[in-house]
């Protein structure tokens, strides 16, 4: 019902003169037929059906917005609120593939985070070396853990070596640039800033200092995982694995010193795609590790700053994938894709020994590019995952009829 507010406001009919009725015509004379044709019985029978139909959609369609409606586009958008913060704490930074200590404290606290851009030449494929633009010292940056409440205060140091600003975004950061005004800084400075971590899930972070692409293109980006106030479900492992597509002057393996190549990049043709920053960087000694019947959760993380990552590990089923790096999780999954600037969670148990084979399953940039890497499980395997070899012999096909 309308309120008096909401009424239509009444208008007045201009008067028309007055014409009295014409006097009714007489009756039509019997014919001697009916008037009317009654209608069929089966066209009756299913007006009754429709307009029935139409009463039970009237009622019994959910009122949008209801507790327990289906319809589209129902979620709620919650309001936000900073808990009461105790105490302070320093914040655990790890280099990867390694993941800082889960969290074990069950209230908000005020926590620390210092981390220095670096700009340093390493390693990108045997013999091919690049001038690295980072966070902490490594591509990609160091792995940053808070828990959902926490109020963080970060300090950016920028190092007096380097040879431009920087300065950084969380997309952890509901605020103006996710932190990036806040903290730009020439080299030979620092900057601090606060922000309160309000929404729980896995965020990448990266320079945005004009050219942002540039930057992001020297290895300049990370994740930070904001765990949920009510914890994480434990898990035997935890690893930190983040992709990123490198352009060079030189074609790939080319050897000596290689500079960025802006026409590449611009076309998105990359000379390298690469996990945790450089070929076989999670290969040989480097491999990650497991044994049968562990639980593995893996914190996957895409810098781009071009190429969309379709992870797959070859010889596993994901049990759980947090897509987008939120709280929804999907079950049974085989290949979750991570765009540039984006992350999943991915969990599994590992149920047979041998060799686990990480990549990107566009796979020309796997076996020609770098993105491989590998999990050694060991142990005994589980009863039944994985029979192996039943047989093997020589096959000589039927000779086709004629």
């Amino acid at each position: 019902m309308s309120t008096l507010l909401e009424q239509e406001p009444v208008t007045r009919v201009a008067q028309r003169p007055h014409t009295p009725p014409a006097p009714p015509a007489p009756p039509a004379p019997p014919s001697g037929r009916p008037t009317g044709r009654p209608w069929p019985l089966w066209l009756a029978v299913f007006a009754a059906i429709v307009a029935l139909a139409a009463l039970a959609f009237a009622f019994l369609r959910p009122t949008p917005g209801a507790a327990g409606s289906t319809s589209a586009f129902a979620s709620a958008i919650p309001t936000p609120t900073a808990p009461a913060v105790r105490g302070e704490e320093r914040a655990q930074l790890t280099a990867p593939p390694m993941v800082p200590r889960p969290i074990s404290r069950d209230y908000a606290t005020k926590v620390l985070v210092d981390l220095e851009v670096v700009e340093k030449t390493m390693r990108m494929a045997d013999g091919v070396d690049y001038t690295f633009w980072t966070f902490g010292g490594t591509v990609p940056g160091s792995f940053i853990r808070v828990r959902q409440g926490d109020q963080v205060e970060f300090r950016l140091k920028n190092h007096p070596s380097s040879t431009v600003p920087h300065n950084i975004d969380l997309h952890a950061v509901t605020g103006p640039g996710g932190g990036a005004e806040a903290t730009m800084v020439v080299p030979g400075h620092q900057s601090t800033f606060r922000f309160t971590a309000l929404n729980p899930g896995l965020y990448v972070y990266h320079c945005a200092f004009a050219p942002a692409s540039l930057h992001v293109a020297n290895g300049m980006y990370g994740l930070i995982l904001v765990e949920p106030a009510a914890g994480m479900t434990p898990v035997d492992r935890e690893y930190y694995v983040m992709q990123g597509d490198f352009y060079t002057k030189g074609a790939h393996g080319e050897p000596g010193l290689q500079p960025f190549d802006m026409r590449k990049a611009i076309a998105e043709t990359p000379d390298y795609v690469v996990f945790n920053g450089s070929v076989g960087a999670l290969t040989g000694d480097n491999a990650l590790k497991a044994r049968t019947g562990e639980t593995v959760r893996l914190y996957v993380g895409n810098g781009g700053p071009n190429l969309t990552s379709s992870f797959h590990v070859i010889g596993e089923v994901f049990d759980n994938v947090y897509t987008e790096g939120g709280t929804l999780a999907q079950h049974n999954v085989q290949t979750t894709s991570v765009p540039p600037g984006g992350a999943a969670i991915v969990e599994f148990r590992a149920e047979t020994p041998g060799k686990l084979v990480l990549v990107d399953h566009a796979l020309f940039r796997a076996f020609h590019k770098g993105t491989v890497g590998l999990m050694t499980v060991e142990g005994e395997p589980l009863a039944g995952a994985f029979g192996g070899r039943v047989s093997t012999g020589p096959y000589t096909p039927a000779p086709a009829r004629r």
